[in-house]
This record gives C-alpha cells, structure tokens and sequence, in this order.
C-alpha cells in the first residue's frame, strides 16, 4: 500500500475489527518472540546495551515509498525484549503491577473506538460509564454517592495536585477569587504531610504557585506513619507564627513500607485547624477491595479528598488513577465552561460534560477497563489478589528473618517488604555502598529486579532494598529463588576492591 493511497485500515466503524484482528496477532506474536528472547524479568546488559539494540532500527519513509508492514511485529518484539516484566516473580521492585488480560482486553477496545471524555457527543457510553463507576467508588471509600464527585486521572500525582488544588481554593475563597487573582497578599499557606508522603505533594504546591517550603514534612515512626503529635505541634507553630494550615495529607500506604497514617486522629486535627484532609490512598487504596485489610483504612470516609491508583493493587494497565471528593460543591473551582464543549444550552437540555471535573481536557476512557475487571471479578474476587499479595509479602518477610545475610527492616503492611543485606563489615557506608551495587549487578545480569530506598533521616546507614510484591501468581518457591539471588549477589559485590576500600581511605 503506498503512502498516497488514503483509504488506510483504520480500528473504528464496521470494519475496524477485522483490521485490527490480523495486526493484534502479529503483536501478540511478536511480544512472545521478544519475552522468550528476554528470558527473564528485564535484559541483560544494562542501559547502553540496550540502547545499541535500537540502532538502525528506524527509518524515514519518503513520499512514494512502501509502507513498512514489517514494522509493528519488529519493533514489539524488540519492546518486549527491552521491557521490565512485572509478571516476572524476579520483577518486584515498584507498584508496577502486572495487568490483569481482562482489563488488558478492555484497554484495546477503548483504544479502537478512541472516545474523548471533554465533551458527551465525543463519548456518550463512557460519559455515562465513568459517572457510575465513580459514584460506586465513593461507596467504597465511604462516600455517600449522591453527595460525592470524581473523576479518572492518570494517576496519583494528578490526583494530588487535584487536590491541593481544592485545598487551597476551599480555604482562600472567602480572600479573594483564587483562580482568577492569585494568593492575596500577605497570606502565607501551608500544607503538612509526613517525611514519608509522595514526592509529588511538594510538586504540587510548586505547581500550585505556593512553593514547596510550603510543605511542613511531619516526622514518622519506624514503620514510616505519621507521628500525630509533632503535626499537632507542628500545626500549632505554623498558627503561632501567622500561617495558615490549608491542607493536612495523610498517607494510606507509603511506596516504601506500605505505611497508613493514622486516619481518625489526623482527621481530628485538620477539623480542629479548619485545613482541608487529602488522603494519599494511591497504594493502600487497593486494601479497600480485602475483608482482611479493609480496617487498616478506617476513617478514610472522613477524607475531603482521596486518591486512587488501580494501576497498583488492582491490576490494571496504566492508567487506573482515580480522584474524589466527599462532597460535590467543593469541585467548583475547577468547573470550565467552552462553548465548543459543553455549551450550557446542552447540559440544560440534558447533555452532560465532565469537563470541570478534570485537569486535563482530552481523556480517554480509563474507567471502561475497571468497569470491565469489576463487573469480572467482583470485590470478592480482586480482594483475594489482594490478601495474596499480603501473604506474599509475610512469606517474604519470614524468609529474610530465616537469613542470616538479610535485615528486615519491619514487618510488611501491605504487600511491600524493606530489608537490606548485611556486608561483613558492619561499617554503615559499606552498607549502603553494597546494597546499592547489589542491585545493580542484578540488573546488569538481568535476573531480578529489586526495589532501592532510603529511609528518612541523615548520616549513612539508610539504603535499603525493597520488594513490593503485587503479582499474585508468584509463589512461594519463586520468592525463595529471589532473596537466594539477593544474598549471592551481595557477596559477590562485597568482595570487590572498592567496596573493600571503604573505611581505610575514609573514602
């Protein structure tokens, strides 16, 4: 087919399944020919050995040229080989979960159809889809759907930035038009979230136009909760000092331990301050599906706002984020009118927009896939992936404690595990320096792939490794072979000069 001919096969109307079924074959080939070739959870080599396997790859086609059919198969055999596999049980460093092939399945047909969610006549059946599944949400969380309001994003940092967005426009409204003027003058906002709460809350107030030093970082325990009495100490300072609390964030399970900060009394706190409460359930927001771990996120309900990711523990393909507030009126900064979009004329006449509920304007239909592994799977269903998970997590736990090579750092919450490997040295820069090249070496062999982390505080010492464990066809045995490949590694690396020469050059 030449570049000129315009009749293309393209993946909607009557016929776009038939194009697609023959090239979702070649894929589906090609991404065989690329794991088996891989032949583990990521390639070996490292980063400039697969950068050489790209050269020559592409090609600028020029006017008149054949169309390359060979490109597709090619080029997803060569994604597959390159890939982090998180349905490897070796690949179990990041809340990079391994999709469900249902929610997969799901995703390729909202892909084909391509619906828009900025305006209804671009998405009729997944306007109306997205609306009912967020009000099913928000009965999970402990909403009252009726009450409630949401929508999906691409993730937790959106739906953070949402809601500090929220946040400080619920608490300066009464100063002046914050959307329309900006911060008044004179008025100095501040959020608190713990030391251990997601990167992107300083980011968000950056984005934000409050500057990140308006993020009091709230000291936490071993376990990385929240210590309540230094926010309370450090919610009375920010008063005493003429600041304003704007927002507390709360943390349902920190990307290292799986941590929940304790919901009831944060929430006591930022009602007794006035200061709008976001919980942070990106990660622990999946413990809602399990009769088991449920309780571990009591007083979630009391959330103004909550963030969701179903891209972790709930098995979907990036993106599954998902955003809500308890109550509807306090969206209404964010409402948008564009008389492209949702004319008031058509919403008067029944036609509904979800524009004002989101940031961002093109949005595809994310909720169709959750919708489809719901409706699969059920609660009870997903909450048994989840609760295995969990048991992973403490089979993991009990293997460390059984090797003498390996620390635990504390028991797991969620489904994540932090334990470092203990050199013969019990200087604490050897420590460091010997569980960061541990896990490198790993990579460079392409046989695990093992979180890294830094437990707060200064001074070395503080390396750690992590598995988060969100595969729940890993077993037992596979976990075993995992941490056997940790502790090889860790010898091997403590033995090379470098590492050796720590502490006698003081280097």
């Amino acid at each position: 087919m030449k570049l000129t001919d315009y009749r293309v096969p393209l993946s909607g109307g009557t016929r776009g399944p038939a194009a697609l079924r023959e090239l979702v074959e070649l894929a589906l080939s090609a991404l065989e020919v690329g794991a088996a070739r891989r032949g583990g959870p990521i390639p070996a080599g490292g980063p400039r050995a697969l950068a050489r396997q790209f050269e020559g790859v592409f090609r600028y086609v020029q006017d008149g040229a054949e169309i390359d059919e060979g490109a597709l198969p090619r080029l997803a055999e060569l994604l597959a080989y390159g890939s982090a596999d998180p349905a490897d049980p070796s690949c179990a460093a990041h809340l990079h979960g391994p999709p469900l092939a249902v929610a997969v399945a799901a995703d390729l047909a909202v892909s084909a159809l391509n619906p828009s969610l900025d305006s209804w006549d671009q998405a009729p059946a997944a306007t109306a889809l997205e609306t009912a599944l967020l009000a099913e949400l928000a009965e999970l969380v402990g909403y009252r759907p009726e009450e409630a309001a949401g929508v999906l994003t691409s993730g937790g940092t959106e739906s953070n930035l949402m809601g500090l967005m929220l946040a400080r426009d619920q608490a300066l409204a009464g100063a002046c038009s914050v959307e329309l003027d900006g911060l008044p003058a004179g008025v100095r906002p501040r959020i608190f979230a713990s030391e251990a709460a997601h990167f992107s809350i300083q980011r968000a107030a950056a984005l934000l136009g409050l500057g990140e030093r308006a993020v009091t970082a709230v000291p936490v325990d071993r376990e990385l909760r929240m210590d309540v009495g230094r926010l309370a100490a450090a919610l009375a300072d920010a008063v005493a000092d003429g600041a304003r609390p704007i927002a507390v964030v709360a943390t349902a399970g920190t990307t290292d331990t799986g941590a929940v900060d304790p919901l009831h009394p944060i929430a006591d706190l930022a009602a007794r301050y006035g200061s709008w409460l976001h919980v942070d359930a990106a990660y622990g927001g999946g413990a809602l599906l399990s009769d088991r771990l449920a309780p571990l996120l009591d007083g979630i309900a009391r959330a103004d706002s909550v963030a969701l990711d179903w891209h972790k523990l709930g098995w979907q393909p990036t993106a599954a984020g998902i955003f809500l507030v308890r109550r509807a009126e306090t969206y209404a900064s964010l409402a948008r009118r564009a008389v492209y979009l949702n004319p008031s004329d058509d919403e008067e006449a029944g036609y509904p927009s979800l524009l004002g509920r989101s940031l961002r304007t093109t949005r595809r239909a994310d909720a169709f896939k959750i919708a489809v592994t719901l409706r699969t799977f059920g609660r009870t269903g997903l909450g048994r992936l989840v609760d295995r998970c969990h048991e992973l997590a403490h089979s993991a736990a009990a293997s460390v404690r059984a090797e003498p090579a390996l620390e635990l750092h504390c028991e797991p919450i969620l489904s994540t595990v932090v334990f470092r490997y203990r050199p013969a040295t019990a200087d604490p820069r050897v420590a460091d320096r010997v569980n960061a090249e541990l896990r490198r070496l790993l990579l460079r062999e392409g046989r695990a792939v093992v979180g890294r982390t830094e437990l707060p505080g200064t001074g070395p010492g503080r390396v750690r490794l992590k598995l988060t464990l969100l595969n729940p066809n890993t077993t037992e045995a596979d976990l075993a072979a995992l941490l056997k490949a940790v502790v090889r590694a860790g010898r091997e690396t403590d033995d090379w000069p470098m590492v050796r020469s720590i502490g006698r050059d003081g280097s």
